[in-house]
């Protein structure tokens, strides 16, 4: 299979990655990517960067080695009410935004019923494009309702390579992801793969990812990021939803 952009990775701005943009993106190319999405994390997670940093986006080339860069964020759902942590005048200067569960930054009651309502209320915001890695079993989710609202409100499922790591520190994420995988195949609702890098040499590795695939024969047009132009097509930014 092959993807033509990378939708999830971060750089020494988001503290705890080890490359810069121009790493990053060189890296890119010689894997012969078309695209990569930076999107370092938004200000909540400890030892990110300024609310500045998104801000001023707009200063840094959108092609670097042949590669085209959507530049953009990965969000920190804060609460059941699904706020998250850099307003709507910046994210839709962005290129890209992910919303993802962090241990650091959700304020409420880790349960079904309080993870499940954040992200649906997350998913009704239009410049949240994706929700990053939702197999993190530490934040359950009543996975059809999930899927549910991804497809009626065109917020794209991630599925996060580093997630599915053997030495990950994610909680029974290949069994959950296999769960929400069969579920989007159900309901036919659109996927992307991300690496979640936070060094170069990971960037465009999904072995794991295609792994838990092919377990559940996932069929490949419901894969958003395959070519560069359908991830286009498929942001929820970039179309009415």
């Amino acid at each position: 299979m092959k993807i033509e952009i990378d939708t999830h990775s971060h750089t020494l701005a988001s503290g705890h990655a080890y490359n810069t943009i121009r790493e990053m993106a060189s890296m890119a190319a010689e894997k012969g990517l078309k695209g990569l999405a930076i999107t370092e994390h938004a200000p909540q997670m400890p030892g990110t960067c300024h609310p500045y940093y998104f801000q001023n986006l707009r200063v840094v080339p959108r092609k670097m080695y042949g590669v085209e860069l959507f530049l953009g964020t990965e969000l920190n759902i804060m609460n059941e009410q699904g706020e998250v942590d850099l307003s709507k005048d910046v994210l839709k200067q962005l290129d890209i935004a992910i919303a993802s569960m962090h241990i650091p930054c959700f304020q409420s009651e880790r349960t079904v019923e309080n993870i499940t309502k954040a992200y649906l209320r997350v998913m009704e915001n239009e410049y949240v494009d994706i929700i990053g890695h939702p197999d993190d079993g530490r934040f359950p989710v009543d996975c059809a309702k999930f899927v549910k609202e991804a497809k009626k409100t065109g917020t794209l499922i991630e599925v996060n390579n580093s997630s599915l790591r053997p030495d990950g520190f994610r909680l029974n994420t290949k069994e959950n992801c296999r769960n929400i995988l069969q579920e989007c195949k159900k309901q036919r609702a659109m996927i992307v793969l991300g690496t979640d890098s936070h060094v170069d040499v990971d960037i465009a590795e999904y072995g794991y990812a295609i792994e838990v695939l092919r377990e559940v024969d996932f069929p490949e047009e419901l894969i958003a990021n395959v070519t560069l132009e359908k991830l286009k097509l498929s942001l929820k930014r970039n179309k009415k939803v």
